[in-house]
């Protein structure tokens, strides 16, 4: 049986970052009184966590299936730019993750399962059936649609805070520049 680490609801349920930019670590985070989860995950996950989470709600809102009051944008109480909360001990790192909505609660379910080498599937075995293991833990977050959207809007701007991109190749620029495949491997500097 996994130790499933609930939050139904969080009082804060955050994706923020830790050390500078080009060498942040990205963590989950949620907090109900002194209780906190830290769970670290990439940039990638995170980025396409955000983006499913607003894509179910646009769904949700067009479908007008439910009762449930779905903001097209976060409130502007909720808007949360605090740091993550100290001390960032973390639970375990990411690995699959599942999204979904529960009609009944009218809440958006987000479960983090930890990363498992061996739920590691190679090419060449994606046609052989595969029994996932049992995860040792679960991180599992109940938020309003509101929250969902301020979840959105801050990890969104959690992603931006990092490097600038090259506005010719889209690489990630340093303080002290890049290579740029675009510049024929030229080292081009920040404006």
């Amino acid at each position: 049986m996994p130790l499933i680490h609930g939050f139904d609801p969080p009082e804060r349920f955050v994706a923020g970052t830790v050390g500078p930019p080009g060498q942040r670590t990205f963590f989950l985070q949620a907090r109900n009184g002194a209780r906190i989860v830290s769970v670290s995950i990439e940039k990638q996950q995170v980025a396409a966590l955000a983006e499913r989470v607003d894509q179910l709600l646009d769904e949700i809102m067009a479908e007008g299936s439910t009762n449930a009051v779905i903001p097209a944008l976060a409130p502007l109480d909720l808007a949360d730019s605090e740091p993550l909360e100290q001390p960032i001990e973390e639970e375990f790192r990411a690995g699959t993750m599942t999204l979904s909505w529960d009609p009944e609660d009218e809440r958006v379910v987000i479960e983090v399962f930890p990363f498992s080498e061996a739920a590691v599937v190679s090419p060449d075995q994606v046609d052989q059936d595969f029994e996932e293991p049992e995860p040792e833990e679960i991180l599992l977050v109940r938020i309003d649609a509101s929250s969902a959207r301020a979840f959105v809007q801050r990890t969104e701007a959690v992603i931006e805070a990092g490097r600038p991109s090259c506005p010719f190749c889209g690489g990630p620029m340093d303080p002290d520049g890049h290579l740029c495949v675009r510049a024929n491997g030229f080292r081009r500097r920040n404006p």
